[in-house]
């Protein structure tokens, strides 16, 4: 959802940009910057992010903060690891907001709400799966990649709806009715697309995916 600046009261904007904030130097101070230094992270970052990009910028909704449209944050999680995965990601949100999509003053709570939250969500799960689930490629891929996927964008967006109902832009009953019964029709296109991509690039380039180690998942299964 791109959430819309006057959905939201200004002592909100004030918490927003602050919770952005300590999550931007946490990313500058962990992310592993080095890694970028190879053409070919760099280039699957930034093109991940264009391509997020023009995802984020197809959108279905009828009311202001209730557009749906794919998210990308396990992709990102599992591709590039937590903190690449939220440069990834606000890389994507400034994209949108550049083209007009997003406000700039709404840039920290969608970016809270949009990109820290789910990416903390899916590293959960991921490791979730990894303490407590075999290690075995299939699980990897369809827990992880396409199930993990799922329940990202479906909390995100639980998570979201909460923050509209305490702001008080929408009543709960209406997004009741209204609004989370597409969560789960968005959390099944959002599992093909992301575990999709998740099993092509582990089939094909799996170097590529921070999460997938060789000796973990493929050595003697």
């Amino acid at each position: 959802m791109n959430l819309a600046s006057a959905l939201f009261p200004a002592a909100w904007h004030g918490l927003m940009l602050a919770l952005a904030a300590l999550v931007l130097v946490g990313v500058i101070r962990q992310a592993p910057w080095r890694r970028l230094l190879d053409s070919s992270q760099l280039n699957l970052l930034l093109g991940f992010a264009v391509g997020l990009t023009l995802i984020w910028s197809l959108k279905a909704g009828v009311k202001p903060g209730l557009n749906l449209h794919m998210l990308g944050a396990m992709a990102a999680t599992l591709i590039f690891g937590p903190w690449l995965a939220l440069v990834a990601l606000a890389l994507a949100l400034t994209g949108i907001t550049l083209n007009g999509a997003v406000e700039w003053t709404a840039w920290p709570v969608n970016f809270v709400l949009m990109g820290a939250v789910p990416v903390g969500v899916a590293s959960l799960i991921r490791r979730g799966i990894e303490r407590w689930l075999p290690a075995h490629f299939f699980v990897f891929v369809f827990v992880a990649g396409f199930a993990g996927a799922a329940l990202t964008v479906i909390l995100q967006g639980l998570v979201a709806a909460a923050a509209m109902v305490l702001a008080g832009a929408y009543p709960a009953a209406f997004l009741l009715g209204e609004y989370l019964p597409f969560l789960l029709l968005l959390g099944f296109a959002e599992a093909w697309i992301s575990g999709a991509i998740v099993t092509l690039l582990v089939v094909y380039r799996p170097e590529w995916v921070v999460a997938f180690d060789d000796r973990r998942y493929l050595l003697n299964k």
